[in-house]
């Protein structure tokens, strides 16, 4: 009987011990029975280390992509999916036999699929704390949901909020807020975004891309004031769905 070829996959970022996918797609792999297929972290200091990866890893059909080197990453792939090219950043590559890649973007879906079922009538704008590579997937997905939104950086531009502007003024106008920033992960748990949070209510969605710990300080001050909260992992475990498909193309 033929021996299955092995098959590697990996995440490629940075200080990612605490990696969300390598569990996951462990334990699929267990689930699956696929005895062949691995999953590694290339937990690395600089973008420059990804061609030595792809040129020393034996069996490497696929990667996914975190913080901080979604737009970074780019320049070295062989060409991008129009989604990905559109939004501008990448959490997924694709290597086929030929050794080419190719890079995706399944952010946007992940966030998509987890944001809708909690929309009504009266979200009709959001506001989307931060303005990294996450960002860039978020803001494609409420396009594509027909969302209005705007940016609020600590630096902020002429087309983006200070979150000193974010008054109650604002917070009447913009009914869905999204944290994509890191503030908040574990283990620095206490630390959140610099914002009112009694503007806060029941009209609100809080939204927190963080999923560990599981009620991020964001989310647990936006929720004592009535909003409704959903954090990070169901848009991983959809994004993360999406990606194995991505890699299991024919």
């Amino acid at each position: 009987m033929k021996k299955a070829k092995k098959r590697r996959f990996g995440l490629l970022g940075k200080n990612i011990s605490y990696s969300f996918s390598k569990k996951y797609f462990t334990e699929k792999f267990e689930n699956l029975e696929l005895d062949n297929y691995s999953y590694v972290n290339f937990d690395i200091d600089t973008i420059d280390r990804f061609s030595s990866i792809l040129s020393d890893t034996k069996n490497l059909k696929g990667m996914n992509v975190t913080i901080p080197y979604k737009e970074t990453v780019i320049p070295f792939l062989t060409k991008l999916s129009g989604n990905a090219s559109l939004i501008g950043a990448v959490n997924t590559i694709r290597i086929t036999k030929k050794g080419e890649t190719k890079g995706y973007n399944t952010d946007f879906y992940g966030f998509k699929k987890a944001l809708k079922p909690m929309l009504k009538k009266h979200h009709k704008k959001a506001l989307i704390l931060g303005t990294g590579g996450a960002s860039k997937a978020i803001a494609y997905a409420l396009q594509k949901l027909k969302i209005e939104y705007d940016f609020v950086s600590r630096n902020a531009t002429e087309c983006e909020f200070s979150y000193s502007e974010l008054t109650a003024v604002v917070f009447n106008d913009y009914q869905i807020i999204i944290n994509t920033t890191p503030l908040g992960t574990f283990p620095n748990i206490k630390d959140c975004p610099d914002l009112d949070y009694s503007l806060f209510t029941d009209k609100h969605i809080a939204f927190d891309l963080v999923y560990n710990p599981e009620e991020t300080e964001f989310l647990h001050r936006a929720k004592s004031h009535g909003a409704k909260t959903k954090n990070g992992y169901e848009m991983l475990v959809f994004q993360a769905e999406k990606a194995w498909e991505i890699w299991n193309k024919k």
